[in-house]
């Protein structure tokens, strides 16, 4: 019969890194979701980078006539 292997030192400390690292990542889920929640619905009327253009050919401006 075989015997069990066990677990190295440095195998251990990885599983423990993905382990912290994995508590780590739920946390900042967690974080998002409460901010989210608290922030309420976007109740703005668009995008306000492209809120004056309009879709079509635009007018010249004034200076290039």
């Amino acid at each position: 019969m075989a015997n069990k292997s066990r677990h190295t030192f440095k195998k251990n400390e990885r599983e423990k890194d993905k382990r912290a690292k994995r508590m780590q990542k739920e946390a900042r889920k967690e974080e998002a979701k409460k901010i989210k929640a608290e922030a309420g619905p976007y109740t703005g009327d668009g995008d306000p980078d492209i809120a004056g253009i309009v879709p079509g050919p635009q007018p010249r401006p004034e200076e290039d006539w």
